[in-house]
């Protein structure tokens, strides 16, 4: 019994020795083990640096550094800036109209603008597109021909000037970060071709888009290309308001309704018994976007055919680009956070009370026009 016991220690031994052996021999042929996978020929292709390289930096808008002779807010006195265009009938900006024709009225007292320009700083504009499967799964022709529109649009804007590409459907998701290649923002455009999901939270993405351009100095403005219909964004209509007005972010929507409007009456879609409360919806949705524009200060365009699209871009850039800039400090000094109205008012000022109805356009032929300006601010909080 022992005999057998040694015998079979032995034999284990053996084999124990051999195997070891010839996996000294098979480790001097191979080199040492490597996770499984496809193994690369030695040589300078697979070397390994001796630093890791840098990416290039990312080149995004940041805070900038106010200039010195910049009107800013203090603590003891608040300094309002109000940005003023005047378009004539055909959207065009009307130049050269001297200080003395404007007048500011705030809470339907006036101001003394303490200064008065014409500004054409360089711009960061985000472009907020509306990208989901409830409606450019149907319109398919009318959501390209916006998006060669937003090309055209991108087209309009200057080597200095800044722009980002933000979609949303359940969320807004930035396709291109503030950049001044435009190459990247036409790469963003491209990605917009297959839809995800069927919600639009307008709402949650204008209010995110706001806050996150609040902290950027200079002329910024979010084009929004929209149906103007919510689903079930967190924050409602009110809340997402509050947030445009307290941003300082000029607003240009651009709705898509009135087109599909026009399609569905065609085809019968308002005939049904939900109907009229699916007009409503789109009308209260115009509504809102009309809002947020007359609030921040931009303008709203609701196209019914494509060849509307040229003029509204020409439109939005002239309004961005060419702007009277005004500042007062407001007569009314309180911190209590409250909202106050702005009218910026053309005047005879041999006659204030009066508005000019007509003011000298191109060529100097008297036209028709119009003054575009935020309808108000909220004024500070008081410090506790």
């Amino acid at each position: 019994m022992r005999s057998r016991h040694r015998l079979l220690n032995a034999l284990v031994l053996t084999v124990c020795l051999g195997l070891a052996g010839w996996t000294a021999s098979f480790a001097q042929r191979s080199g040492p083990l490597t996770p499984r996978g496809p193994r690369r020929a030695p040589g300078p292709t697979v070397a390994k640096p001796e630093k890791p390289e840098e990416s290039p930096p990312i080149q995004t808008r940041q805070r900038r550094e106010a200039p010195a002779d910049m009107a800013l807010f203090t603590t003891e006195t608040n300094v309002v800036t109000v940005d003023v265009a005047v378009l004539d009938d055909q959207g065009r900006f009307i130049p050269k109209i001297p200080q003395g024709n404007f007048m500011v009225m705030e809470d339907d007292v006036p101001q003394q603008i303490q200064s008065f320009g014409v500004s054409q700083a360089p711009m960061t504009v985000a472009l907020l597109i509306e990208f989901n499967a409830r409606h450019q799964r149907y319109w398919t022709e009318t959501w390209y021909q916006t998006l060669a529109a937003a090309y055209g649009f991108t087209e309009t804007l200057r080597p200095e000037d800044w722009v980002a590409v933000i979609a949303y459907d359940l969320r807004p998701e930035i396709l291109s970060d503030f950049t001044r290649d435009r190459r990247e923002t036409y790469q963003a455009l491209q990605r917009l071709r297959t839809t995800g999901f069927s919600e639009a939270n307008l709402f949650d993405a204008l209010a995110d888009t706001c806050e996150r351009m609040k902290g950027i100095e200079g002329r910024k403005s979010i084009v929004l290309i929209s149906t103007g219909v919510d689903t079930f964004s967190k924050l409602n209509y009110g809340q997402a308001r509050r947030i445009v007005q307290d941003a300082g972010v000029i607003v240009y929507p651009i709705g898509m309704m009135q087109m599909m409007r026009q399609l569905m009456d065609a085809y019968g879609y308002f005939n049904g018994p939900w109907g009229g409360a699916a007009r409503m919806d789109y009308l209260q949705a115009d509504n809102q976007m009309r809002t947020f524009a007359a609030e921040s200060g931009g303008m709203a365009f609701f196209p019914r055919f494509y060849g509307e699209f040229p003029n509204i871009f020409q439109a939005i850039h002239y309004s961005m680009r060419n702007q009277y800039t005004l500042t007062y400090v407001p007569s009314n000094q309180q911190k209590d956070g409250k909202w106050r109205k702005i009218k910026v008012r053309l005047i005879d000022p041999k006659n204030p009370k009066n508005d000019l109805r007509m003011v000298a356009g191109k060529k100097n032929k008297r036209v028709k026009y119009q003054v575009v300006a935020r309808s108000g601010y909220r004024a500070p909080r008081p410090v506790e």
